[in-house]
C-alpha cells in the first residue's frame, strides 16, 4: 500500500535528524518537528485509506 510505504520512508528519513537534535542541534530539531507533522498527516491518510478499503469490502 503506497500510503504505508510513504509513512515508513518518512520515519526512516528523520532518524539522523532525531539523533542530531538529541545532541543539541537546533536546526535538526526544527526538521524533526516539520517531519513529524508530515508523519501525522501520512498516518491520517493511511487511516483514511484503510477505512475506505474496509467500506469497499463491505459494499
Amino acid at each position: 500500500m503506497e500510503e504505508y510505504e510513504h509513512l515508513k520512508q518518512l520515519i526512516a528519513d528523520v532518524e539522523d535528524d532525531v539523533i542530531k537534535a538529541q545532541g543539541g542541534n537546533k536546526a535538526a530539531g526544527t526538521r524533526v518537528r516539520k517531519t513529524m507533522q508530515e508523519v501525522k498527516q501520512a498516518a491520517q491518510n493511511l487511516r483514511t485509506r484503510i477505512l475506505e478499503a474496509r467500506a469497499e469490502e463491505n459494499a
